[in-house]
C-alpha cells in the first residue's frame, strides 16, 4: 500500500483536524448561550484555550525540539480526540472550562510542531505557497464543518449529534499522521551535511546570541493581526444570529463561501513567493477593515455573506506570507526551530486571547457598532506597527527595547550584522536565498 508523503499527511491534517473543529467552532458558543452564560462568560470561555496555550507555548516547543515534533503532533491530536468526547458529555459551564483548559494544552503542543514540520519540509522557494495549501484545506474543511454543525444542531437531536460528529471526524487526522511514510527535508536532499564550525568561530558568538533575534517584533505583529482577526470570528454566530437576524441554518450556510475564497491561497501564496510577501500581508488590513463596515451599514443577510467574504479574502491573503514569514525567522536556527515557532505562534495566540475578551466587553458596554469601529482601529494600529517594523529594518534600528540599550559596535564590526535582525552572522553576509536575505528582502520592498 502506499503510504503518503510528510508534506500530504499534514495537508491531511489540517483538513481532517479542521472539519472536526469546525462543528465545534460553530456549536460551542451557541451551546455555551444555551446553558444560560452571557456574552461575557462566552468570551472568557473562548479566551481560556489562548490562556493556557499561551502560557505553556514556551516550554512546549522546546519539548517538540528534543522529543520530536512528529511524535509531539500525535500526541496533541490524540488529546483532541479525547476532548470530543468530553463535549458530547459536558452539561456545564465548569465542564466547558475545563475542556477548553485541556484544548489549550493540547494546542500549545500542536502548533509548534506542525509549524516547525512545514518550516522543513515545505521548500525554501515554495514556502509561502505550501503554507498556502495547508490553509487552504484548513479553511476549507473549518468552512463545511461550521456548516455541517448549523445542519446538525437544527436537527432533533441537536448538540449532542454535532458534538459526536466532531468527535468522529477527529480520530481521521491521527490515522494520516501516523500512516506517513518518514521524509527528508525538501531543501537537504541529497546535499552533504556541511562541517562543523571551527572552534574560534563558536567561542565568537556568546552563548545567548545563537537564539534567532528579532522574534518579540514578529510576535507582536501577529498579535495585532489575530487580535483584529478574533474580535469577530468566535463571536460571528451571535452576531449572524442575534445582531443581524439569520436563523441558525442560514448562520451556518454563510460558511460556505470560504472554502469558495480559500481557492485563492495558493494564487496569493505564489505572489508572496514571486513578487512581494509585504503587499500580499497588506491585503488583509484593507479586506478587514472594509468587512468592518459592511457588517454595521448591512446588518442583514446580504451584509453578513459580503462581510464575510470579504474577512476570507484577507485571511487567504495574510496566512501564506505570514506563514513564509515565520519560516524564515524559525529556520535561522533549525535547532530550536519548534521553540521559535512557539514563540512566534504565541503571539498570535496573545492576541487571539485578549480580542474576544475585548469584543464581548465592548459589546456588553456601548454594543456592535463600537465593537466594529474599534476593529477598524485595531486593524490601523496593526498596520501602522508593521509599516514600522520594515521602516526600522531598513534602517537597521533594533527591534526590540532590549536591543536599543544595547551598546552599537563600530561600524567595522558590524559589516557582518544581519540587515534584517540587527544579529551577528558570525562574520558573513547570509547568502542570497537563506532565510536572513530573505527576510532583507522583503524589507527592502
Amino acid at each position: 500500500m502506499h503510504r503518503p508523503t510528510l508534506v500530504t499527511a499534514l495537508l491531511l491534517e489540517g483538513f481532517t483536524s479542521r472539519l472536526s473543529f469546525g462543528v465545534l467552532s460553530f456549536a460551542l458558543p451557541l451551546y455555551a448561550r444555551h446553558l444560560g452564560m452571557s456574552i461575557a462568560a462566552i468570551g472568557l470561555l473562548s479566551a481560556t484555550t489562548g490562556v493556557v496555550s499561551l502560557a505553556l507555548k514556551p516550554f512546549t516547543g522546546a519539548l517538540a525540539d528534543r522529543w520530536g515534533v512528529r511524535r509531539t503532533l500525535l500526541s496533541a491530536l490524540t488529546t483532541r480526540s479525547l476532548l470530543c468526547l468530553g463535549y458530547v458529555v459536558a452539561t456545564t459551564p465548569a465542564q466547558l472550562f475545563g475542556l477548553r483548559g485541556v484544548h489549550g494544552a493540547s494546542d500549545s503542543l500542536r502548533d509548534p510542531a506542525v509549524h516547525s514540520m512545514l518550516a522543513e519540509y515545505g521548500g525554501k522557494d515554495s514556502m509561502a505557497s505550501t503554507f498556502a495549501w495547508y490553509q487552504t484545506m484548513k479553511t476549507t474543511a473549518g468552512s463545511f464543518g461550521a456548516s455541517l454543525g448549523g445542519l446538525l444542531i437544527a436537527t432533533t437531536l441537536g448538540f449532542p449529534l454535532a458534538f459526536a460528529a466532531a468527535l468522529a471526524l477527529s480520530f481521521l487526522p491521527v490515522f494520516a499522521l501516523a500512516a506517513a511514510r518518514p521524509s527528508v527535508p525538501a531543501d537537504t536532499a541529497g546535499e552533504v551535511p556541511p562541517p562543523d564550525p571551527a572552534p574560534a568561530a563558536t567561542e565568537a558568538v556568546p552563548k545567548k546570541a545563537q537564539r534567532p533575534p528579532g522574534i518579540a517584533a514578529y510576535a507582536g505583529l501577529g498579535f495585532l493581526v489575530a487580535g483584529s482577526a478574533s474580535m469577530l470570528t468566535t463571536l460571528f454566530p451571535i452576531i449572524a444570529v442575534e445582531y443581524a437576524g439569520l436563523s441558525t441554518a442560514q448562520a451556518g450556510l454563510v460558511y460556505l463561501v470560504t472554502p469558495v475564497l480559500a481557492l485563492t491561497g495558493p494564487v496569493w501564496g505564489r505572489l508572496s513567493d514571486r513578487v512581494s510577501r509585504p503587499l500580499v500581508l497588506s491585503v488583509r488590513g484593507f479586506a478587514n477593515v472594509f468587512s468592518s463596515l459592511v457588517y454595521l451599514l448591512a446588518p442583514n443577510l446580504a451584509g453578513v455573506w459580503t462581510g464575510k467574504a470579504l474577512d476570507d479574502i484577507g485571511k487567504a491573503a495574510f496566512r501564506p506570507a505570514w506563514g513564509s514569514m515565520m519560516a524564515d525567522v524559525a529556520n535561522r536556527d533549525p535547532k530550536t526551530r519548534a521553540r521559535a515557532m512557539g514563540c512566534l505562534t504565541a503571539g498570535e495566540d496573545a492576541g487571539t486571547l485578549a480580542a474576544p475578551l475585548l469584543a464581548s466587553l465592548l459589546w456588553t458596554l456601548w454594543g456592535v457598532p463600537v465593537l466594529l469601529f474599534a476593529r477598524v482601529a485595531v486593524v490601523a494600529v496593526s498596520e501602522l506597527y508593521a509599516t514600522g517594523l520594515q521602516r526600522r529594518q531598513r534602517r537597521g534600528l533594533p527591534l526590540t527595547v532590549r536591543d536599543r540599550w544595547r551598546p552599537r559596535a563600530p561600524r567595522s564590526d558590524r559589516a557582518g550584522r544581519c540587515g534584517a535582525c540587527g544579529d551577528d552572522a558570525s562574520g558573513s553576509a547570509p547568502e542570497p536565498g537563506e532565510p536572513g536575505e530573505q527576510a532583507s528582502a522583503d524589507v527592502r520592498q
